[in-house]
């Protein structure tokens, strides 16, 4: 019996080992590219390029990693019709979500942009509603306005509002919703399961493209102009690699979890981003209204989480617990994954 239990309790440790590697990860992601973005140390505020500079280290490493050293596979049933009408549209929302969320660290505090982050859900549902994924009902509606409530009281207990940065944010908010509705279109209507390393393999190099055309008309010619920012390779490689350290973290807690332990260590991750901002960034000053909006928010995001999983886990609808799955699996390294 001796040894049952501790091989039980050995795997235990290394569940909660996974764990605590994606919340540290996730969270200290976010702070690196607050850093990097607005450091005067560091002296690189160009979002895009940091977001380019993620996809790129990102396809090499899914190349080297599946075709060079074929430490990992690549799933098969990719066509060029599936890549066309549900990978690209993926890769650019994807894209637009990174570019427009890492832009708002410039403008707003990253508890505050982490507080906004909780109205995705609605963002889902409402382009879910729309796109025919999703039905509405009391409950969900009641749900939505919880959260939607509580980000606005959240906003109204922010100190240093920045529009421009809520505008960014709420963009990068709108794109993420809508990558995750292709995602479930890819899995739904297309029937491809693709593993997280898979999604990264093809997605990476075509949100690098979405991303390399804006880079050149709106970065490039600031950079050529100005001269006064400065490239840290080892910073900004580590930046990269901590990027796809964190995908890889997701792809290990979902192997050895579920999808709700996602969620709920998401939701830790969350407050641990709200909190300890406060302690690390000048520009973050939380009040009482902040916490408690964001609580109620929170309350909301955990209810709908927690309709998503009862509805993927009935019998009709098993086929589900695949989007459920994949939705973190290329998180955003601003987003509320």
């Amino acid at each position: 019996m001796a040894d049952p239990q501790r091989k039980r309790v050995s795997e235990d440790m290394v569940t909660y080992s996974y764990l605590l590697l994606y919340i540290a990860l996730s969270s200290g992601q976010i702070f690196f590219n607050k850093w990097v973005l607005s450091s005067k140390d560091i002296n690189f505020p160009y979002p895009l390029g940091l977001t380019l500079l993620h996809m790129v280290f990102s396809s090499i490493l899914c190349f080297v990693l599946t075709k060079v050293l074929k430490i990992m596979k690549v799933e098969e049933g990719m066509t060029l019709d599936i890549y066309m009408s549900s990978v690209i549209p993926i890769g650019a929302m994807f894209a637009m979500t990174l570019w427009l969320g890492n832009t708002a660290y410039l403008y707003i505090s990253v508890s505050f942009a982490q507080m906004l982050k909780a109205i995705m859900p609605v963002a889902v549902f409402i382009l879910g509603v729309a796109a025919g994924l999703e039905v509405m009902s009391c409950r969900m509606l009641l749900i939505m306005s919880v959260i939607s409530f509580g980000v606005l009281v959240a906003s109204y207990g922010e100190i240093n509002i920045n529009w421009v940065g809520v505008v960014y944010q709420m963009g990068g908010v709108v794109g993420e919703a809508l990558r995750l509705i292709f995602m479930e279109i890819l899995v739904k209507r297309k029937g491809l399961k693709l593993n997280p390393i898979s999604v990264m393999y093809y997605v990476s190099p075509c949100s690098a493209l979405c991303l390399l055309i804006p880079w050149i008309f709106l970065e490039k010619p600031k950079m050529d102009e100005q001269r006064t920012w400065s490239f840290h390779p080892l910073i900004l490689t580590l930046n990269s690699l901590c990027t796809f350290a964190l995908n890889l973290s997701v792809f290990l807690v979902i192997q050895h979890t579920s999808a709700l332990t996602i969620r709920v260590a998401g939701v830790v991750k969350d407050w641990v981003v709200v909190l300890l901002s406060a302690l690390l960034f000048a520009d973050t000053k939380l009040t009482l209204i902040n916490l408690f909006g964001y609580a109620i928010a929170i309350a909301g995001v955990a209810a709908y989480n927690n309709h998503k999983l009862k509805k993927a886990a009935s019998p009709e609808s098993s086929d589900e617990s695949q989007p459920t799955q994949s939705i973190p699996l290329i998180p955003s390294t601003n987003s509320n994954n």
